[in-house]
């Protein structure tokens, strides 16, 4: 997901406002709209842990199967015995691929709070530097002076 997508789960107008219309239309799309907008940053977490067990499940199942009955073996010992020594290295390369995955989903949340903050920083000065350019109010000594 990029920061620059339009539906994403933040406070943004286009969300704001699916979740107006959604309450207009039936309250449970706009209750839906409203959690992800509140919770949906936690989504993208669950479906990888959800799918790395369901991967754990089955891949137990056909390693069990394999082993188990005649299935996956094709008679031959030394082909069957490289495959298994492929898939092996191909799982680890998955993992490997997992972790940078991972690695690089983190280091852009990091970019996306570090872009925050310098907005908001940078927000604030302006504010405060607005601040001190406005006119200061006149005291109860100005006004006699004016008259």
């Amino acid at each position: 997901m990029t920061s620059s997508a339009l539906i994403r789960p933040a406070w943004t107008p286009a969300t704001i406002a699916l979740m107006v219309i959604g309450f207009a239309v039936f309250w449970p799309l706009g209750l839906a709209m409203l959690a992800y907008i509140i919770w949906g940053d936690r989504l993208e977490g669950f479906k990888r842990d959800v799918n790395n067990a369901t991967d754990g499940v089955f891949k137990g199942f056909s390693r069990g199967c394999g082993r188990a009955g005649a299935a996956f073996s094709t008679g031959n010992v030394a082909f069957d015995e490289w495959r298994e020594k492929e898939l092996e290295r191909l799982a680890e390369e998955r993992r490997k691929l997992d972790e940078a995955r991972a690695e690089f989903e983190s280091y852009v949340r990091e970019l996306r709070r570090a872009k925050d903050k310098e907005e908001f920083d940078r927000f604030m000065a302006e504010r405060r530097a607005a601040g001190k350019k406005t006119p200061a109010r006149k005291s109860g000594s100005d006004i006699t002076d004016v008259e």
